[in-house]
């Protein structure tokens, strides 16, 4: 087993599957661009999905790449010894390639062989679909385990809720899958059976990577349809897989927070494993601020706020500096926290360096928004709980009050709560807050992310509304203007720019003639794959550049719009029918929303 830094695992990992055949591929974004049923990129399968539906990939069959990712349903758990919010996922794709026979082999010749990780065969278990009337029993992939060399006492079957992936929405590419576990008490795995696996105490294993074998698509009606193509979707997580190789005990005290720690306890005067208190407060501080950094790194600009993707950043920041303030963090310090992942991740995330002053301002605005308040809430709250009983419950009112005066998001309320055995009524939290919504802002819109709901004729055509809109608004308002993010299903589009006003009734009109001209014109869009250097240089906009391999996709509607983009398109703009500007809203300061519709 080989002591290897977060550096030089992700170049193991990268270049083992180079030699495989695989295009090494840039990270995507944490916002999903063709997903807008979650608000984050949660796995590597995200920014793929319209390739593992079938579309062509620009670099191919074969890809790989360490993909940026927040998962938020854990974010309680925080602070014990593996869970992170933020994440880094190693991964690598067959798209309609390879499938199982190649992929198991594969993950046990990287997981065994000196060359790689060299981990003892004897510490390795594996779980495997145990089937259902949806699917059968992948006994196929057991069969190639044991072919291997993995242990039979090793291998565990699992029900659908442990080993199926997919989709994170509620439709969309999924499969059954094999986890990789390292046993960390073999005297606890010996008593357990061949379908026992759940039963394990905590610590008898730890995950470190996932094999998906996407073979079917969940549909709407929740039945199951074979995909035109078998796909595998991989995923390593590389700070737990730290942890096993170097013998840490945490992923936190692997190289990747190693800097940050110093930097605490320099703030603090405290230490790192003092106490078991102590040490909570710690990673919650680290995974914190390490994930606000890179939201707030991102290159489509989360910022705090009371929605969606920043209602999230704000509720972590404030995590954040509650915890810091219970191992004496002073306040303003989290950005000089920042400030030791933006320099540990320079050279992987680019982007981090090149906002780092956006980073650091983002977040000593919101941590001194929620100092101000935080002692006072804190006080309200010891007051709302002093005369209830042991194990009694917080009224909504007072929960929404904490929100709403305080800044307290009703999720630090609850944790709080919890730490000294009480409850919340979040029905009635839920009521109050539901009151005040329809008081301030009727009519409040739902969850945003950006990309499509699906790939029906309805959405793919208001999708290619959008780069007409685009570049309208670049010819009637200013040429400044970039896309910040898009929702398109099939009834409308929903499309965030820089601005800092809203159009005029004149600009509207100007906006709406111009794009229903390049309709009228019944212009071809044509699609070219290019190098990105060559697409540059014919003049094709790239919205989020980062995210692009060498090779991409351009679509060009005349001279009119040329963007780089993954698709689908209409044919021609022909097929379009009336754009109409229904909408516009505010998103956050300097970015506005358009909502508009095709009327056939």
């Amino acid at each position: 087993m080989k002591r290897l830094t977060s550096e030089t695992l992700r170049q193991l990992y990268l270049k083992f599957f180079e030699d495989k055949g695989h295009k090494i591929i840039p990270s995507a974004s944490l916002i999903p661009e063709n997903d807008p049923t979650v608000l984050f990129t949660t796995a590597g399968m995200h920014p793929l999905v319209p390739y593992l539906l079938g579309e062509k990939h620009p670099a191919g069959t074969r890809l790989t790449d360490v993909q940026k990712c927040v998962r938020t349903g854990d974010i309680d758990e925080v602070g014990d010894s593996s869970h992170c919010t933020f994440f880094e996922m190693l991964g690598n794709w067959s798209l309609g390639d390879y499938f199982k026979e190649e992929m198991i082999p594969w993950s046990f010749e990287f997981l065994t062989s000196d060359k790689y990780l060299g981990l003892p065969v004897k510490d390795i278990a594996v779980t495997c679909f145990a089937g259902d009337k949806d699917c059968p029993k992948d006994e196929e992939s057991a069969a190639i385990w044991k072919k291997c060399g993995i242990l039979p006492e090793n291998i565990y079957y699992l029900p659908k809720s442990g080993n199926w992936w997919g989709p994170a929405g509620t439709t969309g590419p999924c499969g059954p899958d094999t986890e990789m576990h390292v046993i960390r008490n073999h005297a606890e795995a010996a008593k357990l059976g061949a379908f026992d696996f759940d039963n394990a105490p905590s610590g008898t294993f730890l995950e470190i990577w996932n094999d998906v074998f996407m073979q079917y698509n969940k549909n709407a009606d929740g039945g199951y349809e074979p995909l035109k193509q078998r796909n595998v979707d991989t995923g390593m997580g590389l700070e737990r897989t730290l942890c096993i190789l170097n013998g840490k005990a945490s992923v936190y005290e692997t190289d990747i927070f190693e800097n940050a720690i110093k930097k605490i306890e320099e703030l603090t005067s405290r230490k790192y494993g003092e106490s078991e208190d102590v040490t909570r407060a710690f990673r919650v501080v680290l995974d914190h601020v390490r994930t606000s950094t890179f939201m707030l790194g991102d290159t489509k600009g989360i910022v705090p706020s009371n929605t969606d993707q920043g209602y999230i950043l704000r509720r972590i920041i404030r995590r954040a500096v509650r915890f810091g303030r219970n191992i004496g963090l002073p306040q303003g310090a989290l950005k000089e926290v920042s400030a030791t992942f933006v320099d540990k991740y320079a050279q992987v995330y680019p982007e981090l360096k090149s906002n780092s002053a956006h980073i650091y301002e983002e977040l000593e605005k919101e941590e001194n928004k929620f100092s101000k308040t935080l002692q006072q809430g804190l006080k309200e709250f010891e007051k709302a709980v002093s005369a209830l009983p042991a194990g009694g419950t917080i009224d909504g009112v007072t929960a929404f009050h904490l929100y709403d005066t305080y800044g307290f998001p009703v999720e630090i309320t609850n944790e709080m709560a919890r730490e000294k055995g009480l409850k919340v009524d979040t029905a009635g939290y839920e009521a109050a807050y539901a009151e005040h919504q329809a008081k301030s802002r009727a009519g409040s819109e739902q969850k945003f992310a950006c990309g499509l709901a699906d790939h029906k004729e309805e959405t793919t055509n208001l999708h290619t509304a959008t780069h007409l809109l685009h570049a309208a608004l670049k010819e009637v308002c200013s040429p400044d203007i970039e896309q910040k993010g898009s929702n398109i299903t099939e009834e409308r589009l929903r499309f965030d720019f820089n601005f800092s006003r809203k159009l005029t009734p004149e600009e509207v009109a100007a906006v709406e003639a111009l794009v229903n001209d390049q309709i009228k014109k019944d212009i071809p869009v044509v699609m070219k794959e290019m190098s990105l250097e060559e697409a540059k240089k014919e003049g094709f906009t790239g919205l989020f550049e980062s995210k692009y391999g060498e090779m991409v996709k351009t679509y060009s509607i005349g001279e009119f719009s040329k963007e780089i983009c993954g698709g689908p398109h209409a044919e021609r703009t022909g097929l379009l029918g009336t754009f109409k500007i229904a909408k516009q809203e505010n998103v956050s300061a300097g970015v506005k929303r358009i909502k508009a519709i095709l009327v056939k």
